[in-house]
């Protein structure tokens, strides 16, 4: 079970339980609900928390933990319905109003309930991060000298060259100087476009992508302009169009195991990407999100567009996060030229710089013999998982349309039948929410396809991570249970008659 639901389950028994005590009531004991609720000490601190910054419970050090006095009664509501006019007046008729939503965000973050199976998780399962080696890391920065005094704004030197090194490979087309430290990808992003497109400007995206750029674009002001990516990647005679059409002055694109589609940027098109951007004045940013979660079989990987780019038109993102932990947020901006400079402004404005301890503690564990370690395991992992998933979901979910497998990343993209290829048996409108829904009612958590799309998207979709669950064990009882719910939404005689054919 996951730490987090032990904490969920025990705080709403002790939640429940404080009927039985007086305001301010000595509760037992940390030991004694350790050997009653058979949990761990740390379970239980962290359900005490829950419910003393719910209110419920005063904690003092020393003494205890008691139930609280009841609270004063409070004053009345205000009325904030004159914010629904100053949200909504972001500037003259030439902008884009922005449309700050972190829904298809969240849908990724949000933990299920106890007992959910997690395919809707982005990160590593705890089981698969390197937590022994990140706190060793951290505790061996905290001793180091200087280590909690402010840093460089650009970030620590030692971690610029790591990075650059990471980034230009062997022949150093990248510099540490081109670097900056960023706090994980997200950021960096943000801070990308907001460094090279001003607000109502067009963005060209792949389609489908990243719903987290999508709303930092559409939170920025910025219009995204969709780019259909097949299983090599963007198409460039479409962003040719693209570009064209828009005079769009940025493309943001995964060119490696691309997110959801796992596709791969073809070696014919990159170069043909970077010349389209550069004949049209535009940059590219390099999202090089999962670079450090290639599976065991998927062979040399090709270097970031930003190691074959001497003209300064990618600037190039990447983190450590998911192949660390949610909460190892380190990353870096790579970039060359005047834009550099714009960057830095904006990220120092911003945030000022990354926390000193957390950079030191990231060149402590990639210094460290863990570090390759850990990759090669986490490698290892993923390979045996993407195996189980796509054998469970072409067992039980034939119909299912699952036409690329990528060799990276750590999740897969289900086309959904929805007629356009000759079936009966089509998800009609609405089938992609039904079916999440119903899924989750199964006890298993999926990702529907519609935000991964900026515009309408040609058919439905679901995406499966595989990342998150506990193991395969966990794989195989998700996907009967995602059977389970595809029942639900279609006829059980269709499921039947399909696996039927299939085996014919």
């Amino acid at each position: 079970m996951h730490q987090r639901n032990s904490v969920g389950e025990l705080t709403e028994r002790l939640r429940r339980d404080l009927d039985r005590y007086s305001p301010g009531e000595k509760l037992p004991s940390s030991r004694a609900l350790v050997e009653r609720f058979r949990v761990s000490p740390v379970t239980v601190s962290r359900a005490l928390a829950q419910l003393a910054a719910e209110g419920l419970v005063v904690t003092r050090p020393g003494a205890g933990a008691f139930r609280a006095r009841p609270r004063a009664a409070t004053a009345a509501a205000g009325d904030t319905s004159w914010q629904a006019v100053a949200l909504s007046a972001d500037g003259g008729a030439d902008l884009v109003p922005r449309t700050v939503d972190a829904s298809g965000v969240l849908v990724s973050l949000a933990a299920p309930p106890p007992g959910v199976i997690e395919f809707n998780g982005g990160y590593l399962h705890p089981s698969l991060q390197p937590e022994r080696a990140m706190s060793a890391a951290l505790a061996r920065a905290g001793r180091r000298p200087g280590a909690w005094g402010r840093p460089p704004m650009e970030g620590l030197p030692e971690l610029r060259e790591w990075f650059a090194r990471g980034i230009g490979g062997p022949g150093g087309t990248v510099t540490a100087a081109e670097v900056l430290i960023t706090a994980g990808g997200q950021a960096a992003l943000t801070t990308a476009l907001r460094a090279l497109a001003p607000p109502g400007a067009p963005v060209l995206v792949e389609s489908p992508t990243y719903p987290g750029m999508l709303a930092i674009a559409r939170a920025a002001g910025l219009r995204p302009v969709p780019v259909p990516v097949d299983a090599d990647g963007v198409r460039p005679e479409l962003l040719a169009d693209a570009f064209r059409a828009t005079g769009a002055r940025v493309f943001v694109c995964q060119p490696l195991f691309q997110n959801p589609t796992g596709a791969v940027l073809a070696p014919d098109r990159r170069g043909e990407v970077l010349r389209i951007a550069r004949g049209a004045g535009a940059f590219v940013v390099e999202d090089d999100f999962v670079r450090r979660l290639a599976h065991a079989d998927a062979g040399p990987l090709p270097p970031p567009l930003a190691a074959e780019d001497p003209d300064g038109v990618v600037v190039h993102v990447c983190s450590l996060t998911k192949a660390t932990s949610p909460s190892f947020r380190v990353g870096a901006l790579a970039a060359r030229g005047p834009v550099l400079e714009r960057l830095r402004a904006i990220q120092v404005v911003d945030t000022f710089f990354v926390p000193r301890p957390l950079q030191e503690a990231t060149l402590e564990l990639v210094g460290s013999p863990a570090w390759p370690r850990h990759l090669r395991a986490v490698s290892a992992a993923l390979t045996a998982r993407r195996e189980v998933t796509t054998a469970a979901l072409r067992r039980e979910l034939p119909e299912a349309g699952l036409p690329f497998v990528p060799r990276g990343g750590y999740h897969l993209w289900l086309r959904l039948p929805d007629g356009t290829g000759g079936t009966s048996q089509a998800f009609g409108p609405g089938g992609e929410s039904a079916l999440t829904a119903a899924a989750l009612r199964a006890g298993v958590a999926v990702t529907p396809g519609r935000p991964y799309f900026s515009a309408e998207p040609p058919a439905p979709h679901i995406r499966l991570s595989f990342a998150a669950v506990a193991g395969e064990g966990e794989i195989e009882e998700g996907v009967r249970r995602l059977r389970a719910a595809w029942q639900e939404v279609r006829p059980a005689a269709a499921i039947a008659e399909t696996r039927s054919t299939a085996r014919r």
